[in-house]
């Protein structure tokens, strides 16, 4: 129920335009924004139990929710459709999510790059399991391992390709 509060209160905040050009994407991809759906409160459940005081903020648990929610997104999606198609609506809806809530800019390169790392790590799995078989464990055990060297991103310049990265709020 909560769940379900945060969705409507978020989508009450939201201008009338944003509200269409986010209908435009889900409308057409109608199963694919369910399961989506379902596993943006997935990632963030399990982000929020691993990592209370980093997960909402932009420390590094907030870099494990990104790159587990892209994960669970192509994981869902994959299940119905192909992984392509999987990567190609998990790619636009992660963006779309950067370009409707905006953060500062740096925040924004965190969150894409993190988004990106998810992708990739999905990916990178895909040839080893059938798209059928993954499990949500299979990316939380594998992204712990990354968190151990993951980077804090300082300015717009740093580039740390194939790294989780957080900003440092100390």
């Amino acid at each position: 129920m909560r769940t379900f509060k945060i969705f409507f209160n978020t989508i009450r905040s939201m201008s009338f335009k944003k509200i269409m050009r986010l209908l435009s994407l889900v409308l057409p991809h109608p199963l694919f924004s369910l399961l989506s759906f379902h596993a943006t409160v997935k990632a963030f459940t399990i982000a929020q139990k691993r990592f209370p005081d980093t997960a909402s903020n932009n420390g590094i648990g907030n870099a494990f929710r990104h790159a587990l929610w892209c994960c669970f997104i192509i994981m869902y999606c994959s299940k119905i459709s192909s992984p392509e198609k999987a990567l190609d609506f998990c790619k636009r809806i992660t963006d779309l999510h950067e370009e409707l809530f905006p953060n500062k800019p740096l925040e924004t390169k965190m969150d894409l790059h993190n988004n990106k790392i998810g992708m990739d790590y999905f990916m990178e799995l895909l040839p080893g399991v059938h798209r059928q078989f993954f499990e949500k464990s299979f990316f939380i055990d594998g992204l712990i391992e990354k968190m151990k060297e993951a980077k804090v991103l300082k300015n717009m310049d740093d580039d740390f390709e194939g790294y989780l990265v957080y900003l440092d709020e100390k």
